[in-house]
């Protein structure tokens, strides 16, 4: 048993980064966490959402995920964000959330917490390995542990062989490629057993 509590926060428009997190909470139950996929709030305007009838659709149809809070950060003792890249940068919405995070910050709460990431973009090279640093650097701030996939088994290489997190070339129907998933699943697992090995040495 892992005894670990994961928090899978992602923000998804049209759905990829959604299906990452689902793939990356899955890995983990069936790595004995206890697992929590959260979304951060839209901020966009209703009407740039109604715009895109992709964005609207997954907008309505997720809005039983709930929200992720300061308190499930502090619940949590592994974190994994999942995101789109926007401009080479994280979504301004993931970016409000971490912004809000400082009152957790203060208190120290945010001190080792083991964190990785993954990202999506709509080109191969759309800017996803930018958007994943960027990411960290906050994390880095918190005082967290960053573990990233880095190149630690074959199966990232046929994901595009990203080293800072898995990251995938967003289709129109969001679907993710086998090769992915099974990095995916290979993130989630090493973010349990590292965050598993820190508990037991705090302890």
């Amino acid at each position: 048993m892992s005894n670990i509590n994961l928090a899978v926060i992602y923000y998804s428009s049209t759905g990829t980064n959604y299906k990452m997190a689902l793939v990356a909470a899955e890995a983990a139950k069936e790595n004995d966490a206890q697992v929590k996929v959260l979304r951060v709030p839209e901020l966009a305007p209703e009407e740039a959402i109604a715009a895109n009838a992709g964005w609207k659709a997954h907008y309505e149809a997720t809005q039983n995920v709930p929200e992720a809070k300061a308190s499930d950060l502090e619940w949590a003792d592994a974190l994994i964000f999942s995101v789109p890249t926007r401009f080479g940068n994280v979504p301004s919405q993931m970016k409000q959330f971490l912004d809000t995070m400082g009152g957790l910050w203060a208190q120290g709460k945010t001190i080792n917490k083991v964190v990785s990431a993954m990202c999506s973009a709509q080109n191969p090279h759309g800017g996803q390995e930018a958007t994943l640093l960027s990411l960290y650097t906050s994390m880095y701030h918190w005082g967290a542990i960053v573990v990233a996939p880095g190149y630690t088994n074959p199966v990232l290489f046929a994901a595009g062989g990203n080293p800072y997190g898995v990251s995938v070339t967003s289709v129109e129907d969001g679907s993710l490629s086998d090769a992915s998933m099974a990095a995916i699943k290979h993130q989630a697992k090493r973010v349990i057993t590292i965050a598993t090995w820190i508990k037991k040495g705090q302890a």
